[in-house]
């Protein structure tokens, strides 16, 4: 039987909760929970992510706000290896690519989703099970003065190239530390978006990633990592 946990009255009980969960395995948890584990990530993508926020009483869906909305943060499973180096860029959410001209960074879900996050993040090897994967250490973390105006510069460089219709130009190279890259289950799936000309054409949508090297800095900043 799968249990539904209610979202936590404030950060202090998050907290709580994501401590609970710490040092064990997905496959413990799950147990917990009466959940069933898939044996392959790449089939369920999203699944290990959702399980967590599922775990913590995560109350937003797929919005685009914070995961617990009513305290404003928002969760990120950070999946790492045994040494504590992390795996792979980190999704932050959709890039609107039929332009966003009135839309302020201070209002953009992108600053909304990284003003305060809860990270969780996953210890895992090639050769283990899903349900062996380990939880490490959870942590709040809250950009700082320089980094949320880099985040902001970032964001901008983007949405000026979907504003004047330069889709082209948007690809993983463009960034600090938030990128732009494909976010699809496959090439098959479309979105909209306008082209210099302001005609509506069919392109690969695209979502915000927080670059790896960044995250790795801000789990050694919170972990002490060596």
């Amino acid at each position: 039987m799968q249990f539904t946990i209610s979202p936590p009255k404030d950060q202090q009980e998050l907290a709580q909760r994501a401590l609970a969960i710490a040092g064990k395995t997905i496959g413990e948890v799950a147990l917990q929970m009466g959940n069933s584990v898939p044996e392959n990530l790449k089939i369920k993508k999203g699944w290990q992510g959702q399980f967590i926020e599922d775990c913590l009483g995560a109350d937003s869906g797929n919005a685009s706000q914070p995961d617990f909305n009513h305290l404003g943060i928002e969760l990120k499973t950070l999946p790492i290896d045994f040494n504590g180096r992390v795996q792979e860029s980190t999704y932050v959410c959709v890039l609107n690519l039929t332009g966003q001209i009135m839309l302020r960074w201070q209002d953009s879900p992108v600053f909304k989703k990284l003003s305060h996050v809860l990270w969780v993040p996953v210890a895992k090897a090639p050769d283990l099970n899903v349900i062996d994967y380990r939880i490490a250490t959870p942590f709040f973390w809250q950009p700082t003065q320089t980094e949320m105006y880099t985040l902001q510069q970032d964001w901008e460089e983007a949405v000026e190239l979907v504003n004047t219709g330069q889709i082209d130009r948007l690809n993983a190279r463009l960034g600090e530390v938030l990128q732009v890259r494909p976010k699809a289950a496959n090439s098959r799936v479309l979105t909209q978006a306008i082209n210099r000309d302001g005609e509506v054409f069919e392109t690969l949508p695209r979502g915000f990633y927080l670059r790896s090297s960044f995250t790795q800095s801000i789990l050694e900043r919170n972990l002490k990592l060596n």
